[in-house]
């Protein structure tokens, strides 16, 4: 299946195509395109939009609270991994302005700019992240199942 977002990836933008690859299409083709052609290409290629306006797998609100684009893509495939849902915490965090953001976030969105502007383009983009992604949920499952302690909180 087909995939098309705004180029020059970060955050939100790098953590979608990671979900999707990893729970949702095990064979996905990601386009990057500029953003005013986002909605074009899509039609065109038929891709599935994402974290782009006018997507449907884009920004929202959710009681009150902002909701990013990795969030629109959980509710849209009915993902329900407690891990993800916990992590999707993280990189709302690291993506969005929200009051409630865990710790790790900061340092998400810090290692996502860091990323991009050190790889050639979105696809080596995703190529260098997606361990870190990779690494970070598994981070998350172990802290749910009782065994990470974080090192500077003792917790």
């Amino acid at each position: 299946m087909k995939w098309v977002t705004r180029e020059k990836a970060k955050v939100d933008r790098i953590a979608c195509p990671w979900v999707i690859s990893r729970f949702i299409d095990k064979e996905p083709e990601f386009l990057f395109v500029p953003k005013e052609k986002v909605l074009e290409v899509a039609e065109k290629e038929n891709a599935i939009a994402f974290d782009t306006p006018g997507a449907e797998l884009f920004h929202y609100k959710e009681n009150g609270s902002e909701r990013v684009s990795f969030d629109a893509i959980i509710r849209k495939y009915n993902l329900t991994d407690p891990a993800l849902l916990e992590f999707a915490k993280i990189v709302r965090g690291a993506d969005a302005s929200i009051p409630d953001a865990p710790h790790e976030s900061p340092g998400l969105e810090a290692a996502a700019l860091g990323f991009r502007e050190i790889a050639k383009d979105d696809h080596e983009n995703m190529k260098l992240q997606f361990p870190l992604y990779d690494a970070m949920y598994a981070y998350v499952k172990q802290r749910r199942e009782g065994g990470a302690k974080l090192a500077h909180s003792g917790k």
